[in-house]
C-alpha cells in the first residue's frame, strides 16, 4: 500500500520560509512503501529543514556504496573539497534529552561512527534528541538485539526507526574512501604509509604520481598531527644510504622527533634513515642485555639500539659512517642523558671492527675473568649487506690468548629465498669461514614484501674464527657482488633502525 505523508499545521506560530510552508501544506509529498503507520516530524535548524519519517525496512547489504564519494570526483588531480558533498539518509532513534547519555552508552555499538558527524542531533524540540544509527547494523526495530530491546523498554523508548537526512562533506569521508573515488577504477589505492613524528613518508607507484599532491593533502588532512607528507623520488645511490624526497603537502620541515620504547630521538629525516616498524625488534635485542654487558653497535644510526642499551647500564661503543647519523647519535645521547656512557665513532663498519671494536675487546678481556657473567654483544643492523662484514672477525684476536667469553653477534639480512633461515645461515657461514650448524638462532623480524623477509641470525663467534687462520668456505669466493639496493632493502648505514 502506498501512503502519502503530508506534514500540516506545524508552522502556524513559527516563522517559516516559503519552501517550509510548502512542505507543511501538502505541496511537498513523499511516497513510502511499508507499514500502515508512520511518525512524521519536521525538524527546524538554522541552515536547513530536515524531514524525519519512520524508516521502512531495507537491506544494508544493498547499500554497499552508501559512503562512497560522488562519482564526479573520479580523475581529480587537484583537491576540490566542495565536490565531495553528498546527501545521505540515516536511521535514527528518538530519545528524551535527559536520557541521551544513558542510552548512548548502551547503544554505542550500533550508533553512527563517521568522521566529523555527530551521533546526537537536535530535533528543534528541547525535550527530545535523535541518536543517529549505523545503517549497516540497524535498518528496522527488529535489528536491535534482545539486550538492546530491553534497554529501550526500560527507558520507555519507542523502537521505531526514523529517517534523518543530512549532507556529507569532505570532512566526513575517510582517506581510503576519497582516494578510491578519485583514482582510476581498478588501480591500487595508497592508504598505507610510514609515520615519523610529524612526517608521513610515502612510496607512491608510477600510476599514482599524477595524483600525488592530492594524495598528500588527503593523508595530511585525515591524520591529526601530520604537518608534512613526502614521497621518495630516487633510489639509494650514495654511501650513506639516504634518498631524495619531494614534499607533497605541508611544510618542508624534516627535523623529526619520535618516541620509541619510552626513549626520545631527534634527527633530520632527509639525511638519515629511520624505520618506525622496527621498534619491537629493537626492544627484543635490548631485552637480551643485562647491566654491565658490553655492546658494540657497528651500524648504529641515530641510536635505537645503542641508547636503550646504555640506559640499561651497558657499556656501549657505537659507530656509523654517515656524518649526519653520527651527529644525531651524539645529540640523542645528550637528550637522553647517557652521553657519558656511550663512546661514538664515525667510521666505515669494517674499519670500526678492525680498529675501535678490536682494541676495546682486548681491553675487556684483560679485566674479565673466566667466571665473569658479563656478556659481549655485537649488533650489525644493515640488512642489505651486514653479513658481508662478518669476514672482518677472522683472526681478529690472532695475537691474543684465547678466553672463554666469546662475543655474540646479532646480524641482520634480507632474504628472497624459499628457505630464508637456511639462506642467511649459509651466507653467514661463507663469510665467517666456519659452520654455525647447531650454534645459531634465527629470528624472523618482518615480512618486507611478498617475496622478501628480514631476518636476524644470532651466534657466538667461533673461537677458531677469532683466534685462528680459517680459510673461507668454498662458496665464499664465488659470492656475487651486491646489487644496487632499494631503500626498503636496508635499514641504513645511516643508521639501522
Amino acid at each position: 500500500m502506498r501512503i502519502f505523508v503530508s506534514l500540516t499545521k506545524i508552522w502556524r506560530n513559527i516563522g517559516l520560509s516559503a519552501s517550509a510552508k510548502k512542505l507543511t501544506t501538502g505541496q511537498h509529498l513523499q511516497s513510502l512503501t511499508g507499514q500502515s503507520s508512520y511518525l512524521s516530524i519536521l525538524c527546524i535548524s538554522s541552515d536547513h529543514i530536515t524531514e524525519l519519517i519512520t524508516m521502512p525496512a531495507h537491506k544494508p547489504e544493498e547499500d554497499t556504496d552508501l559512503y562512497a564519494a560522488p562519482a564526479t570526483v573520479r580523475g581529480m588531480t587537484q583537491l576540490n573539497k566542495n565536490s565531495f558533498r553528498k546527501k545521505l539518509t540515516l536511521p535514527a532513534l528518538k530519545v528524551k534529552t535527559d536520557e541521551i547519555n544513558k542510552v548512548m552508552k548502551s547503544l554505542k555499538n550500533v550508533a553512527l561512527k563517521r568522521p566529523g558527524l555527530k551521533r546526537v542531533v537536535d530535533l528543534g524540540d528541547e525535550a527530545y534528541k535523535l541518536i543517529l544509527l549505523d545503517p549497516f547494523k540497524i535498518s528496522s526495530s527488529d535489528s536491535f538485539d534482545a539486550s538492546q530491546k530491553m534497554i529501550l523498554k526500560n527507558y520507555n523508548i519507542d523502537a521505531q526507526i526514523h529517517r534523518y537526512d543530512l549532507t556529507m562533506t569532505y570532512e566526513n569521508f575517510k582517506s581510503e574512501e576519497i582516494l578510491k573515488a578519485v583514482l582510476p577504477e581498478g588501480q591500487d589505492v595508497t592508504s598505507g604509509f610510514s609515520r615519523v613524528g610529524h612526517i608521513v613518508h610515502m612510496n607512491l607507484r608510477d600510476h599514482q604520481l599524477p595524483y600525488k599532491y592530492l594524495i598528500g593533502q588527503v593523508i595530511m588532512d585525515k591524520n591529526p598531527g601530520i604537518t608534512s607528507v613526502v614521497n621518495k623520488t630516487s633510489m639509494i645511490d650514495n654511501a650513506y644510504r639516504n634518498f631524495q624526497m619531494e614534499v607533497l603537502a605541508g611544510e618542508d620541515n624534516m627535523i623529526a622527533k619520535v618516541k620509541e620504547n619510552n626513549i626520545t630521538y631527534e634527527f633530520d629525516f632527509s639525511k638519515v634513515y629511520w624505520n618506525p616498524r622496527l621498534g619491537t625488534e629493537h626492544d627484543r635485542i635490548v631485552n637480551l642485555l643485562k647491566p654491565g654487558d658490553v655492546v658494540y653497535d657497528v651500524f648504529a644510526g641515530v641510536g635505537p639500539f645503542a641508547i636503550p642499551a646504555a640506559k640499561k647500564k651497558c657499556k656501549v661503543i657505537a659507530n656509523d659512517l654517515n656524518p649526519d647519523s653520527y651527529k644525531w647519535l651524539v645529540h640523542n645521547c645528550k637528550v637522553n642523558k647517557i652521553d657519558k656512557n656511550v663512546e661514538i665513532f664515525n667510521l666505515d663498519g669494517r674499519e670500526f671492527i678492525l680498529g675501535p671494536l678490536k682494541d676495546n675487546l682486548v681491553k675487556q678481556y684483560e679485566v674479565l675473568s673466566s667466571k665473569d657473567t658479563t656478556s659481549i654483544h655485537v649488533i650489525m643492523n644493515l640488512p642489505g649487506m651486514a653479513v658481508e662484514f662478518l669476514d672482518a672477525f677472522r683472526r681478529l684476536l690472532k695475537d691474543q690468548n684465547p678466553v672463554n667469553i666469546l662475543p655474540t653477534v646479532h646480524c641482520y639480512s634480507f632474504s628472497k629465498s624459499d628457505k630464508p633461515a637456511l639462506d642467511i645461515q649459509q651466507r653467514a657461514e661463507n663469510f665467517l669461514g666456519a659452520s654455525l650448524e647447531g650454534h645459531c638462532s634465527i629470528h624472523l623480524v618482518r615480512n618486507v614484501s611478498p617475496n622478501k623477509e628480514m631476518m636476524c641470525i644470532s651466534f657466538k663467534i667461533p673461537a677458531e674464527v677469532l683466534y685462528n687462520d680459517c680459510p673461507a668456505m668454498e662458496d665464499s669466493a664465488e659470492e656475487p657482488a651486491p646489487k644496487r639496493l632499494r631503500l626498503d632493502e636496508i635499514s641504513a648505514s645511516t643508521g639501522p633502525q
